[in-house]
């Protein structure tokens, strides 16, 4: 156990949570911020994680959760109100003086992207590079999240299809689990990594036919990938009201993207930088497999 702090934003969720996990194991103190104590943060404080009650849109709220803190990561949900969360952050990690963040981007962040999430997440990158604290971004092509969202999951328990629009792009499913990992190295360890952009990849580049094939090798079960044209799947977004203005105008600028190569190649810089590979489509599906029962 060292006697340093870290922080960890969205703890809750994907990432962050399994940094969370990741640092814990490595014998780091923990801290988070949640907008309300609920059984999620009692199981994160069962754990030993510190939880601050407040709201990453709140700057003295930032304050208070990042005072003490050693190295700090932030994320943010693709939401409206990203760039502002990003710059408050970076203003109170300045004000508390902590020693580095690890901020979670996207592949397709760039000053061209037509997702206004995308460009958002471009523009918080340069608002933490002209911040005073070194900043390391993280750029992760598809997580391997995205097959075991709840519409995916119905559809491949109901039909066995998966139905996207991303035609034969492709692309190295990654999953959280492995991001987290990469998330606690550089925060235990920030200094080699400042100023430096990582993009985020799984271990095997494939199209939607052949994650479907490796769906059905881990289920033991047929799993089909259907391609939908863009037209049906705004319609599915614009009837689901789980998806918000800002969400479903990203899903339709990225399907884009992603027939047009922005979220294809691989590296191993999750290995280069853990020391373990990062898990195959098989592996996380079947590490995950309950869900489609």
């Amino acid at each position: 156990m060292t006697n340093r702090t870290i922080f960890v934003a969205g703890a809750t969720g994907d990432t962050g949570g399994a940094a969370a996990d990741a640092l814990l194991l490595a014998g780091e103190l923990v801290r988070t911020l949640v907008r309300k104590e609920d059984k999620r943060s009692e199981r994160l404080k069962a754990r030993g994680v510190e939880i601050v009650v407040g709201d990453l849109s709140d700057i003295d709220d930032v304050c208070g959760a990042l005072d003490g803190i050693y190295s700090a990561y932030f994320v943010f949900p693709i939401e409206s109100g990203g760039v502002s969360a990003s710059a408050y952050f970076a203003q109170a990690a300045r004000e508390t003086g902590i020693s580095a963040i690890v901020n979670m981007s996207q592949i397709s962040a760039r000053r061209e992207a037509k997702s206004h999430a995308a460009l958002d997440h471009w523009i918080s990158e340069r608002i933490f590079d002209w911040s005073d604290t070194p900043v390391t971004h993280l750029r992760p092509t598809f997580f391997a999240q995205w097959l075991t969202y709840p519409g995916q999951v119905a559809s491949i328990k109901k039909d066995g299809v998966l139905q996207l629009p991303f035609g034969d792009g492709r692309h190295a499913p990654i999953a959280a689990e492995d991001q987290g990992r990469v998330i606690a190295a550089i925060l235990r360890d920030p200094a080699p990594h400042a100023g430096k952009i990582y993009p985020l990849h799984g271990p095997v580049e494939m199209n939607h036919y052949e994650i479907a094939a490796e769906m059905s090798k881990a289920l033991k079960r047929e799993v089909a990938y259907r391609p939908i044209d863009l037209e049906l799947f705004k319609k599915r977004l614009d009837n689901d009201d789980k998806f918000s203005d800002t969400f479903a105008q990203h899903l339709m600028s990225v399907a884009v993207d992603y027939q047009n190569g922005v979220f294809a190649g691989t590296n191993t810089v999750v290995e280069d930088l853990t020391g373990t590979p990062p898990m195959t489509v098989e592996a996380f599906i079947r590490k995950h497999a309950a869900m489609f029962d």
